[in-house]
């Protein structure tokens, strides 16, 4: 999906910035340092995020695709790069023993992750 910032309103990227502080509140305050454990909670936390942004980015194709501003390829393109990432974090997830429930961070007002 390109970079199209003219189709960004104040009232997302408000949404955007809600949501990242919510994150920053939700994340432990000291990071476990154990060296058993790192991998699989630097993992966790990278997973969190692009989790996040896959919401966002579902979020926005479906306003943009209620808009009508994407083309039939558009819209077939942009659905396949999201099953793609689906299916990757799924493979991501088995790769460090992770769950969806791993990953589901409570967003404060804006309510869980998944």
């Amino acid at each position: 999906m390109p970079n199209d910032e003219s189709n960004s309103s104040p009232a997302d990227d408000d949404e955007t910035t809600a949501a990242l502080h919510a994150i920053a509140r939700a994340l432990p305050d000291r990071i476990n340092a154990d060296p058993e454990h790192v991998e699989q909670g630097l993992a966790r936390l990278v997973l969190t995020v692009i989790e996040l942004l896959r919401h966002v980015l579902e979020h926005q194709a479906i306003r943009r695709m209620d808009g009508g501003s994407l083309s039939p390829e558009e819209l077939e393109r942009l659905g396949l790069a999201l099953l793609k990432l689906n299916h990757r974090m799924d493979e991501l997830k088995s790769v460090f023993g992770l769950s969806d429930e791993d990953l589901n961070i409570d967003l404060g007002p804006l309510g869980r992750l998944r």
